[in-house]
């Protein structure tokens, strides 16, 4: 049984009658190992991802992108709290939740969720619609209006992240298929990566790509957000298991694993194809051990999470060159290359490290219910095509719906040329 979904059937206990809540207790142990999860997850948009997307932008524009994700961060909690946490976790169909839970509604200080605080396991998934449309962002950085992100952000969570949440973990068809995914293959990488692809072709490049350079303006910073993100993402993936148990702890040790393999295959393919590593590519190949070890972190074994780590840090290389190089798309900040292939590619290798049959490099039974890795994977790919073509349709409508409603997405020309500090905020980053 997916590990998310056993925590969804001890969630609905919180939403049953006293009586029934009064069979589970307080777990200590659990409840303050996902404080500490859920403030890690936190850690990784403010301030991992907003140093790690502000050190990748030129400094024309650094202002811009640290306030585009804070301001989304706290546009979704609010969100979360009006009426994302009911749509994604109410009971409702297969398809979207309800509205019995709007404002948290029911919610007090002595409601459980299996054994945590049903405040804090609304918490912990608040941070999660917190950091995907913040993801999207790299995608269009520096060229899309201000009052379009949040609009567009607004959107998105509604129309996109919360049903397919309510999908795979909040008891939808996914859920109810088998879909694997431990801490957001689908549901984060998968949905970002898309959207952020659809961004980046509906807006089209900044002015001056492919053929005028737009190197990083600090990878200082860039590398300092990275660690963070590292280190948040244990919270990420270990948190997920909703215990102080081994599953948590496996969880994190093939995220480190992922990260560390992933680190290495990119910068090697990187140095082998250039001829010298780059700091650039050895933080990029950790995002994509990260992102793609996701999926499979509470099913996969040390040897399975070796494997992903390695081959994210080859394909997600492979793409991130395609992207720029052949179909010249600017993702500005290779979203879709790193989050997007990588959430697909492990949302795939789940199925396939999750089973027993692999020796070393099995999932050692994490997965329980998983014996034939054909029918799993078939199960996989059909969530994965499922999340694209959802995600796909669902974002170019919302785009150009923001499009109407904000008389443009993008700036103008001179306004690009200038930054986005000045022209949107009339602020400046450095004044040396």
């Amino acid at each position: 049984m997916n590990k998310r979904t056993a925590a969804l059937g001890l969630l609905l206990l919180a939403f049953a009658p006293v009586s029934a809540m009064a069979q589970s207790e307080l777990n200590g142990a659990n409840t303050a190992w996902i404080l500490t999860a859920t403030a890690l997850v936190l850690f990784m948009t403010l301030p991992g991802l907003s140093l790690f997307y502000g050190g990748l932008v030129r400094s024309k524009n650094i202002l811009s992108i640290l306030m585009q994700c804070f301001a989304v961060a706290c546009l979704a909690s609010l969100i979360w709290l009006v009426l994302g946490y009911s749509l994604s976790f109410g009971e409702g169909n297969a398809w979207i939740g309800d509205t019995s839970r709007v404002l948290f509604s029911g919610m007090g200080e002595d409601s459980l969720a299996g054994d945590i605080p049903e405040s804090l396991f609304s918490l912990f998934q608040m941070t999660f619609a917190v950091i995907t449309p913040a993801l999207i962002i790299g995608a269009f950085a520096e060229r899309m209006k201000f009052s379009a992100v949040l609009i567009f952000s607004t959107l998105w969570l509604f129309g996109v992240y919360f049903p397919i949440c309510h999908w795979v973990w909040g008891g939808g068809w996914m859920s109810a298929m088998g879909v694997l995914d431990f801490a957001g293959g689908i549901v984060v990488h998968i949905t970002a990566g898309v959207a952020a692809l659809v961004a980046a072709l509906v807006l089209g490049p900044r002015d001056g790509f492919p053929k005028t350079a737009m190197p990083p303006h600090n990878m200082t910073m860039t590398v300092t957000g990275a660690g963070m993100l590292w280190v948040g993402w244990f919270g990420f993936n270990g948190g997920s298991a909703l215990a102080a148990n081994g599953d948590a702890s496996m969880a994190m040790l093939v995220t480190h694993i992922s990260a560390a393999a992933g680190s290495l295959a990119w910068m090697t393919m990187e140095w082998v194809k250039f001829s010298r590593p780059s700091v650039l590519g050895i933080v990029t190949g950790m995002v994509a051990g990260l992102g793609t070890i996701t999926p499979a972190s509470g099913f996969v074994g040390p040897g399975g999470a070796l494997v992903i780590g390695l081959s994210a840090g080859v394909v997600c290389f492979y793409a991130t060159q395609a992207m720029k190089r052949v179909f010249k798309v600017d993702d500005s900040l290779d979203v879709f290359p790193v989050h997007g292939v990588g959430g697909i590619l492990g949302t795939l290798l789940a199925g396939i490290f999750a089973s027993t049959e692999l020796g070393v490099f099995s999932g050692q039974g994490f997965a329980d219910g998983v014996e034939s890795i054909g029918q799993q994977f078939g199960i996989q790919t059909i969530g994965v095509v499922a999340a694209i073509a959802y995600t796909a349709v669902v974002t170019f409508v919302l785009l150009k719906v923001t499009g109407v409603v904000t008389s443009g997405l993008r700036v103008s020309r001179e306004e690009e040329l200038i930054g986005l500090d000045i022209t949107h905020h009339e602020e400046e980053g450095y004044k040396l």
